[in-house]
């Protein structure tokens, strides 16, 4: 965990992310080979699974601006966990660095949890357990507060569910939705931070 506190140089920091969210790759490949599932089986290059993911980011950010804005306190919480632990480090990013970590965390952690993960739990229980149990995992490894990690969970189950959009299953929907509603995120959180201290977008 990084320390804000202190400096970071933004290519440490973007080779942290890189290896620790390139780790969750090596994870799938691993879960993968004893489970016999292929993390990559239902990922399809097709124009119309990048067109229904970049639709299918609007809800899922407008729901992250409307958290975002509303004067709660448990939702207040994680706005300034988000703010001050992430802020001085996607601060100091350009916007194709922000772009870069939503990339990365949007392929890597959907190709653990929805390329591997739900797969392998609906083998055994069905698609609804698949796509609960998973997001279970999901919500837990992102666990910061209870209500991060139930909003986390919603949105895994968003994502699980889209993955299924259209004739048949794409991975790609999922990783264009988390990679696309990141890059917003860190965007928000960097304008947000910088307009505390009285800098310019």
């Amino acid at each position: 965990m990084f320390d804000p506190s202190q400096p970071v140089n933004r290519r440490t920091f973007l080779k942290v992310a890189t290896y620790f969210e390139g780790s969750l790759v090596v994870i799938a490949y691993i879960i993968g080979w004893f489970a016999d599932v292929d993390p990559l089986a239902n990922l399809k290059p097709e124009a119309m699974a990048v067109s229904i993911g970049l639709v299918g980011t609007i809800p899922l950010y407008l729901f992250f601006q409307f958290c975002y804005r509303l004067p709660i306190p448990t939702l207040h919480t994680i706005k300034r966990i988000l703010i001050d632990r992430m802020g001085p480090l996607l601060n100091d990013c350009h916007w194709s660095g922000l772009l870069y970590l939503g990339l990365l965390a949007g392929f890597t952690e959907e190709i653990l949890f929805r390329g591997v993960l739900q797969p392998l739990f609906e083998s055994h229980w069905g698609w609804v357990a698949g796509l609960v149990l998973s997001n279970i995992v999901f919500a837990l490894a992102h666990f910061i507060t209870p209500l991060y990690a139930i909003l986390v969970g919603l949105t895994g189950l968003y994502l699980g569910w889209a993955m299924d959009i259209g004739a048949e299953r794409n991975l790609l929907t999922p990783i264009v939705i988390h990679a696309t509603y990141d890059f917003l995120a860190f965007l928000a959180v960097v304008q947000t931070y910088r307009s505390e201290r009285g800098v310019a977008f």
